[in-house]
């Protein structure tokens, strides 16, 4: 594999797009996509979160350069800033051309929005105040695609919707995380660098368990034993990782188990809802 392709594939922020692409497999087969739709609903969402990633880091190239991040191929050379730009804008049309082929109108209008709003974080939102605002809009949408992409696009249910919101917006303090110290650096202040760590930290935790609750509690019928059991990890993960966390040697490193956390958690939330049959 040639070093520009390589190269590629880490500023695609390969965890988060890995586990978002995985999350919208999972809960298209549970709500009833067949093989052929739940392909096409996992290349949908794979070529939106590529086509984010490599939009975060084209734009974020001279900050990522200014304070030495290693861990990023555009400011260390590996790629090249008109490289990430071009598969940024390729992978974004990729996105709407799958899902304008694969599903319905309104399924495709409601994954172009949710890139737009995912777009608008990279720029010019990330360093305002509603910078939480498009990662709850684009994980809200994320389900609605899902349900939307069925044949007769059903109306998807409002707890489902309100919880991947409420997940998405926890993701946004998890994520942010590991680069406050760099992002005070280089003039970025979204909500979370006014927040500061702990009240990151603390809205990370309190909206993945709001987000759990709402799967628990949201689809009709009483809660599962697994729902409960899901409920008790999303209380009892980010704890637990953040007491792990002070042992590490690193600050970004440290934040960053803070969202893996997170993004497994939301894996298993999801697991157990389609394991239910409770989606829609």
């Amino acid at each position: 594999m040639s070093t520009t392709v390589l190269g590629l594939v880490r500023a695609s922020h390969p965890e988060p797009a890995a586990a978002v692409t995985a999350v919208a497999g999972l809960l298209a087969h549970g709500v009833g996509h067949r093989p052929a739709g739940v392909a096409a609903v996992a290349l949908t969402v794979l070529a939106s979160q590529l086509a984010v990633g490599w939009s975060n880091d084209h734009l974020d190239a001279d900050r990522d350069a200014a304070v030495g991040r290693t861990d990023k191929p555009v400011a260390t050379g590996a790629v090249s800033r008109r490289a990430v730009g071009l598969a940024a804008r390729l992978a974004a049309l990729a996105t709407v051309l799958l899902a304008a082929a694969a599903t319905n109108p309104a399924a495709t209008l409601c994954v172009a929005v949710g890139l737009a709003s995912a777009l608008l974080y990279n720029w010019p939102l990330k360093s305002t105040p509603v910078s939480v605002l498009p990662y709850a809009v684009s994980f809200g949408a994320l389900p609605a695609f899902v349900v939307l992409a069925l044949p007769g696009a059903p109306t998807p249910p409002g707890w489902l919707l309100a919880a991947a919101a409420l997940l998405g917006a926890g993701a946004h303090f998890a994520n942010v995380l590991p680069d406050l110290a760099d992002d005070a650096r280089t003039g970025v202040r979204g909500l979370p660098h006014r927040l500061g760590a702990v009240g990151s930290r603390t809205a990370a935790a309190g909206l993945l368990l709001a987000a759990t609750v709402t799967l628990v509690v949201g689809p009709p019928g009483p809660p599962s034993w697994a729902g409960l059991s899901a409920l008790t990890a999303a209380a009892v993960a980010p704890p637990l990782t953040w007491y792990a966390e002070r042992r590490g040697d690193a600050a970004r490193v440290r934040g960053t188990a803070v969202f893996r956390a997170v993004m497994l958690v939301a894996l298993i939330d999801v697991v157990l809802l389609v394991a239910s049959g409770r989606v829609v």
